[in-house]
């Protein structure tokens, strides 16, 4: 074996452990019944209309669905990444506390910490929060290495970071702002005068222009889907279940989130990183205050709890730490294995249904709409899409193949849009909607002749449009959050229907009426 690499598992096996356990655990954390989520379907969408910018997320995702796509677009392959990305946090928080002087025993204490976590959870689904927080960690490991270092290679690979960062989800912003605070505020302010500094942030502004031509084209989406999302989702969230969702994700971890807080303002040798330790605490204040989701600021645990652990080795006496080292190891490992069966998606819907007290009890049957329902609303979202997705096909088969050009599939909203398209790829077209991006990608038909609708039944007016009208098919599913979504077929479409069509469409477009 080459020498490098005995060195290497020498000196990383139990980190190498540690990833292998990850793996595992996102492979078993999911009872088969659960399908994809809905927003999973939409970004595996996006890998077939490339930009450099959608209405609901930055681009980074389509490239990633592209790969997913490329290696067969399996269920293997789409869970593969938010649990790679999720491995890679792991890493990164070693490599934190390896960086501030951590000895195995820290190393160990915050790869479990951040083992045995929600973070298991959220990489469950192929969404862009997993590789945000894996981004979230990389900038504060660069910014170690730069402080420590001074070495302007440090600045120019935090300013791709960032970039990568922001091009998977805007959220990054945040993060961004907390840095500059804690950077202001310090000695560490030093960095501004550094020309190396001005040249990463020209290097970073070049790379996310594309994106931001884009945006400015499309006249600054974003603004409109965070006014949408705010009105949506944002308008039951309250300050009080922000700052709850932090005690809660890491409730084990709290000793060494206190520890690491305590240590920026006491513990000499991480004054320097005093900036970091602000950025902690102004992020969690504007998230705060704009009652934003719990989850947006999971990406600043991974460095608090390296900082804690390595405080909690190197300030105990020796004799205490090996009594409260094994104790937090534990409370971590025992949280994860009780609430395993109410924070995963382990028991079946019905099985949910017989302990719905537990979960109510967490909290987990209340939705964005605030109210309380039979499932998590991540659970009810994984399942009733096959379902749809089949009765849509057979809907589809009554079409005779001489009118098929002719015709169009329509759904209520994009969950329902991207699930007929990723389980009848091949089998049918591309079914689209006035909601999120699919509007942007409606094709154009010289004359529309037949409508295949998922959603809603149709109003009169669009109806007195078509000779024929036929419901096919409903989604049964009794704990799909698509439960009673109807499937028609329209057929025979008036001269009229297709200029109103798209008339209707553009219309919704101008007025960014798509959420």
């Amino acid at each position: 074996m080459n020498l490098k690499l005995r060195r290497f598992i020498a000196n990383y096996w139990v980190l190498i452990l540690l990833v292998a356990i990850k793996f595992i655990l996102q492979s078993i954390v999911v009872n088969p019944v659960y399908e994809l989520q809905r927003d999973e379907f939409l970004h595996l969408d996006q890998a077939n209309h490339l930009a450099f910018g959608f209405i609901s997320v930055p681009p980074l995702t389509s490239l990633i669905s592209k790969l997913i796509l490329l290696l067969g677009g399996n269920l293997f392959w789409i869970r593969f990444f938010p649990a790679l990305f999720g491995a890679l946090t792991l890493v990164f928080t070693w490599l934190i506390v390896e960086a501030i002087g951590g000895n195995l025993v820290s190393k160990i204490l915050a790869g479990s910490a951040i083992l045995f976590s929600v973070m298991v959870r959220l990489n469950i689904l192929y969404q862009p929060n997993s590789f945000d927080i894996l981004a979230w960690t990389v900038v504060f490991y660069l910014l170690i290495r730069f402080i420590q270092s001074n070495e302007s290679r440090w600045l120019y690979y935090l300013a791709v970071t960032i970039v990568l960062g922001l091009l998977n989800k805007y959220n990054l912003a945040f993060l961004i702002i907390g840095l500059l605070t804690g950077l202001l505020i310090t000695p560490e302010r030093k960095i501004v005068t550094n020309p190396w500094f001005w040249k990463a942030i020209l290097l970073a502004l070049i790379l996310f222009l594309p994106n931001l031509i884009w945006q400015a084209i499309h006249h600054f989406p974003v603004f409109e889907h965070m006014k949408a999302l705010k009105a949506s989702q944002l308008a039951h969230n309250s300050s009080g279940d922000f700052l709850k969702g932090q005690i809660m994700f890491f409730f084990g971890s709290i000793p060494l989130s206190l520890a690491a807080l305590a240590a920026f303002i006491f513990f000499r040798p991480f004054r320097i990183y005093r900036a970091i330790g602000i950025a902690f605490v102004t992020v969690l204040a504007v998230f705060t205050i704009l009652k934003a989701k719990d989850y947006y600021a999971l990406g600043l645990y991974p460095m608090i709890i390296a900082f804690g652990s390595v405080v909690i080795e190197q300030v105990l006496s020796r004799k205490v730490k090996w009594i409260v080292i094994p104790l937090l190891i534990s409370i971590n490992l025992g949280i994860f294995i009780l609430t395993a069966s109410v924070i995963y998606p382990l028991y079946t819907p019905v099985e949910i249904n017989q302990h719905h007290a537990d979960f109510e009890k967490f909290g987990l049957l209340r939705w964005e709409d605030g109210k309380n329902h039979s499932l998590p609303q991540d659970f009810a979202d994984m399942i009733g899409w096959r379902e749809m997705a089949d009765k849509s096909l057979m809907a589809y088969q009554l079409i005779p193949d001489s009118e098929k050009g002719n015709t169009l599939i329509i759904c209520d909203n994009y969950g329902q849009t991207g699930a007929l398209n990723y389980y009848n790829r091949k089998k049918m077209p591309e079914a689209y909607s006035f909601n999120t991006d699919y509007i942007f990608w409606l094709p154009r038909i010289n004359r529309i002749q037949n409508v295949l609708l998922v959603g809603s039944e149709p109003s009169q007016k669009i109806l007195n449009m078509f000779s024929g009208c036929q419901k096919v098919g409903i989604v049964e599913n009794e704990f799909a959050r698509e439960k009673g979504t109807e499937i028609f077929l329209l057929t025979g479409a008036n001269a009229e229907f297709t200029s109103m069509f798209y008339k209707l469409a553009q219309e919704r477009i101008d007025k960014f009426d798509i959420f």
